[in-house]
């Protein structure tokens, strides 16, 4: 799989005993860490932020439905990609949860490799989503250090305009326009328009507009 597997952490919720113990079986047999739990109500007890992996989920139980964990999921912004267990009848509801964000569903009865598969794509894309997460994060954190007409230099600048047409637009003048810009690429650690624009679309894809 080409991942470092004991970073991840696989929780799996499902009401079917048989079936739970058969996931974590299956799933520590190649080597992912795994957590169980019979209902959604233990797994939002138990959770705890920051922890890389994916959750397996049916679709289908007694008391809290896998939908209705994923809205809740949705709701305290627990942002761990989530693998629907399906029966024949549930497949619309499936669909339904991937539009709503879930990264894939499986249909019972399914072959072993298929849910590893998932798996494995659903930990990589989860990884993926937390470090434009923590690059978004340090974006906003270096923009935060400039003052507000910083800001108003700093957008301009990264949408190419020179000092003169800054000052122009701010009615300032070139002077203070070239002050508030060595400002804007120290703190941010910028040294070009071009990176200065690359950070703010992190920190915002529609900063720019």
């Amino acid at each position: 799989m080409n991942l470092p597997l004991d970073e991840a952490l696989i929780y799996v919720v499902d009401d079917d005993a048989a079936l739970r113990r058969s996931l974590v079986f299956l799933l520590e047999s190649v080597g992912w860490r795994v957590v169980a739990y019979a209902s959604a109500e233990e797994f939002l007890a138990a959770h705890r932020s920051g922890v890389p992996g994916c959750l397996v989920l049916d679709i289908r139980m007694l008391s809290m439905s896998g939908l209705e964990l994923q809205q809740v999921m949705r709701a305290k912004g627990i942002a761990l990609p989530v693998i629907f267990i399906t029966g024949h009848g549930d497949v619309s509801q499936a669909v339904q949860a991937m539009k709503q964000g879930a990264s894939d569903f499986i249909e019972k009865p399914f072959k072993d490799q298929v849910l590893l598969d998932a798996v494995a794509h659903a930990v990589r894309r989860g990884r993926e989503a937390r470090e434009v997460e923590k690059r978004r994060d340090e974006a906003q954190a270096a923009l935060e250090r400039l003052s507000p007409r910083e800001r108003d230099v700093a957008r301009l600048v990264a949408k190419g305009l020179p000092n003169k047409l800054i000052a122009r637009a701010l009615d300032i003048s070139e002077k203070t326009v070239h002050v508030h810009r060595q400002h804007v690429m120290d703190k941010t650690g910028t040294g070009s328009a071009a990176e200065l624009a690359r950070l703010m679309l992190r920190a915002d894809p529609g900063s720019l507009d």
